[in-house]
């Protein structure tokens, strides 16, 4: 199997791995995990891939998702 070939089958068993941890979440708990990843790639956008942009992007998008249909 070539490189490329290996990078893929590995992403895919990592991918599946993680999916399959998310299966008990409750809705919030889903909420937080999209948030952050989602807050994580922006600030990495936004800051040129600084490290620091990136974390704290993954903070406050965590927290936004957290809250998201808290009041309901």
């Amino acid at each position: 199997m070539n490189t490329i070939g290996k990078i893929i089958t590995g992403t895919c068993v990592s991918l599946a791995l993680g999916l399959g941890g998310c299966a008990d979440m409750t809705k919030q708990q889903k909420n937080t995990a999209v948030g952050a990843g989602v807050g994580g790639v922006a600030g990495s956008v936004l800051t040129n891939g600084s490290a620091a942009g990136t974390l704290g992007g993954a903070a406050v998008g965590g927290v936004i998702g957290n809250q998201v249909d808290k009041g309901k």
